[in-house]
């Protein structure tokens, strides 16, 4: 589901494969797996980049697997809420390197990085709750209004659950820069990488501080299964009384 190799001080992740990367559990265990080695293997100033074989980033959930079951939807959130969890914690850089498109759940996982870098001839982002009628849950927006550089730009995203290409995302402050191709994204990456290894700083210094700055995101992902989790996965109505 997913490949962990080093470059020097560089960790590089990758969802392999040729499908669109959807995050059921075995995929979103592979890669808290991944964290989780990353983890323990750094003894050193690091950086971590998250790419993606073929046309996809990754699609989102797996809907068709949530659908015989509403809980099924809740496992992947409780999941994907981990491994953002993780992201924040983990004491070095991160960097996604948006290789294909980014849809829902793979969406949240790219712009849960540092940077997010993106090919310019292919993909997209976009949130899709709008289109699918789902209901956002409160610690998603609050990392995205962590994340996207204006308000407007934040209503466009999930009101208006527009796609967003590269050389928008730049204009609108969602992601760190645009590139030609997936090789010359990846290659960025590495040595946005390396320039901030360089710096050599302190990694768990740097854990602490992503922490506080993402603080209340942290605080919304707390509770095991949030209200807004069951209302978008149709497991509760938006008007059913609690």
């Amino acid at each position: 589901m997913c490949t962990l190799e080093k470059q020097g001080n560089i960790f590089i992740l990758t969802l392999t494969g040729d499908d669109d990367h959807r995050l059921n559990p075995t995929l979103l265990d592979s890669i808290t797996a991944a964290i989780h080695r990353i983890r323990s293997e750094t003894t050193t100033p690091s950086a971590l980049i998250t790419t993606a074989q073929g046309k996809y980033f990754s699609n989102g959930y797996d809907l068709a697997w949530s659908k015989a079951d509403p809980n099924r939807f809740i496992v992947m959130s409780t999941k994907l809420r981990s491994i953002i969890k993780d992201l924040i914690s983990l004491p070095m850089p991160t960097i996604a390197a948006v290789t294909g498109h980014a849809s829902a759940g793979g969406f949240i996982l790219a712009l849960a990085h540092d940077y997010v870098m993106m090919r310019k001839d292919r993909g997209f982002l976009y949130m899709s709750e709008m289109d699918i009628k789902r209901v956002v849950p409160d610690w998603l927006v609050k990392l995205f209004k962590n994340k996207i550089g204006s308000p407007a730009a934040l209503r466009d995203v999930i009101m208006r659950a527009e796609k967003v290409t590269a050389e928008m995302a730049v204009a609108k402050g969602i992601i760190y820069s645009a590139h030609g191709s997936a090789a010359e994204t990846v290659t960025a990456a590495v040595k946005l990488g390396e320039e901030l290894v360089s710096r050599n700083w302190d990694g768990h210094v740097y854990a602490r501080n992503r922490k506080v700055l993402l603080g209340d995101v942290l605080s919304a992902m707390n509770s095991q299964v949030t209200v807004q989790d069951m209302i978008a996965a149709n497991f509760i109505t938006s008007s059913s009384k609690l």
